[in-house]
């Protein structure tokens, strides 16, 4: 049996690559339709090895006997359209933050959060949850599970295509333009990309925080554990693709490294490179095109009781954008993904139909 799919913001990166992963992992399709502005419609995207998609106008489209949208188009785009396929009676995966909060919507990390996808019968919309919040909840699960964690210290390190294509091609640009002894041109960034670091993603909030720190704040809570505290710094890095997070935690009770160290290799698409050694860890650009989370550098952090730091690094475009929107489907519609793709990122669980 094939389902009938809409990707929407298909031209964009996470668009890309939800087509490339619903190739990738076999995703039973009858009918696939990609979907974009207006001024996109009539481009040619790729669809696996040989297919190839002519993109069709968001606008206009009636999602009436499809039964899943992959949105990846923007929160404005995503608050209007979202409700309407919907209605229709597609059951939607959002990318974007607009429905992330919302009480009657599922915030899903297949791997993490399963049982929360009963929630999505009332609205037909699932939410996908911010690429850094993702990456660090896979590696917080698991020592949740066994200690229970009070707090969470995270510094983000996150790449440009975090912030669209448009944000890459300001890397690159300005990078060249040093070279060269360009004017350098700030348009994606409030300031100079290539060779340096911006402590600041999204927009500031009256704390002093941003919206980015926000929402992992409150994504690992609605994900994991209401009660866990987590304070964030949020910092954007020359890089085109691959996000990068220093994690603490603060434990109820103790874990030693070891014990932290097997609970994090039993988790389903955690990957554990901890050698202390040069090269004994893993780096963006090793992470970029995989789909697992990689952790690495566990250590004990002897200023707190029950302390432990780690690494953690993956792919925002995958894990943190488009296979977690893909994985939700194949758990949604119990589809079991292509073999040489299971091992990579497994499902911890299924929801018969009937209970959804």
């Amino acid at each position: 049996m094939g389902y009938k799919v809409a990707v929407v913001g298909a031209t964009g990166n996470v668009g890309r690559e939800i087509l490339q992963t619903l190739s990738e992992r076999a995703f039973p399709i009858d009918d696939i339709v990609a979907l974009a502005s207006d001024r996109s419609v009539g481009h040619e995207i790729s669809f696996g090895e040989t297919d190839v998609l002519k993109v069709r106008s968001l606008s206009d489209f009636d999602f009436t006997g499809f039964d899943v949208g992959l949105f990846s188009p923007g929160g404005p785009v995503s608050a209007k359209f979202a409700p309407k396929a919907a209605e229709a009676g597609c059951v939607v995966i959002d990318n974007s933050s607009h429905f992330r909060m919302e009480p009657d919507i599922p915030l899903v990390v297949p791997e993490v959060n399963p049982d929360a996808l009963i929630l999505h019968s009332k609205r037909k919309i699932i939410a996908n949850p911010n690429c850094s919040t993702i990456q660090m909840v896979m590696a917080l699960k698991p020592l949740h599970d066994a200690a229970k964690i009070n707090r969470v210290v995270v510094s983000t390190y996150q790449s440009t295509s975090g912030a669209g294509k448009a944000a890459m091609d300001e890397l690159f640009n300005q990078t060249r333009g040093i070279f060269a002894n360009d004017t350098l041109v700030n348009a994606q960034f409030t300031k100079q990309i290539a060779f340096n670091v911006i402590p600041h993603i999204d927009v500031f909030m009256d704390d002093g925080m941003t919206k980015e720190e926000w929402k992992m704040v409150v994504e690992t809570k609605k994900i994991i554990d209401p009660d866990i505290k987590v304070f964030a710094t949020c910092v954007r890095v020359p890089v085109f693709v691959g996000h990068g997070e220093s994690v603490t935690v603060e434990l109820a009770n103790e874990l030693t490294v070891d014990q932290a160290r097997g609970l994090l290799r039993g988790m389903p698409g955690v990957t554990v490179i901890d050698h202390r050694a040069d090269e004994g860890y893993v780096t963006p650009s090793e992470a970029a095109g995989d789909d697992m989370v990689y952790v690495s550098r566990i250590r004990k952090d002897p200023t707190v009781r029950n302390g432990l730091g780690f690494w953690v690094v993956s792919d925002n475009l995958r894990k943190g954008a488009a296979l977690n929107a893909v994985q939700i489907a194949e758990l949604l519609f119990e589809v079991v993904p292509a073999p040489d793709q299971e091992n990579s990122a497994g499902m911890v669980m299924q929801i018969p139909l009937e209970d959804q």
